[in-house]
């Protein structure tokens, strides 16, 4: 039996020393957890694309531009994901939880210290070394 391989757009959303994350639904995948932003890249979709469609659904954010940090594939058993994470420091809107998800501003100094997936631990060592 072969195992899917989901393909995320990940956005490390960047604002001065703080970086913007949400709290996954309890009924979804890894769910209570927080994360970064993001979604599905649908087939012919490049991984800007679904980050900036993403994005404003989420988050109410429009992306201007993205760089990309880092990709990890991850497997977690029963779900294998491919995570291609990109920072975005140029955009406009206010985040928030637009699909009424817990949502928050956190510094980069604080990112350990929420539950993230098995996954984000190396997005978020990346992040530290990179901009703490």
């Amino acid at each position: 039996m072969t195992i899917e391989i989901v393909h995320v757009a990940v956005g490390v959303i960047k604002k001065n020393n703080a970086i913007f994350i949400c709290k996954r639904a309890d009924e979804q995948h890894q769910g209570g957890l927080w994360e970064f932003p993001g979604g599905k890249v649908e087939a012919g979709e490049s991984v800007f694309v679904a980050l900036k469609r993403e994005l404003i659904e989420e988050v109410g954010l429009t992306i201007h531009s993205s760089s990309q940090l880092m990709v990890i594939e991850h497997d977690y058993g029963d779900k294998c994901v491919k995570l291609d994470v990109h920072v975005v420091s140029n955009f406009s809107g206010e985040a928030h939880g637009a699909e009424g998800q817990p949502s928050e501003w956190v510094a980069i100094s604080e990112l350990e210290n929420y539950d993230f997936p098995e996954a984000n631990a190396e997005i978020i060592e990346k992040i530290v070394a990179r901009y703490a």
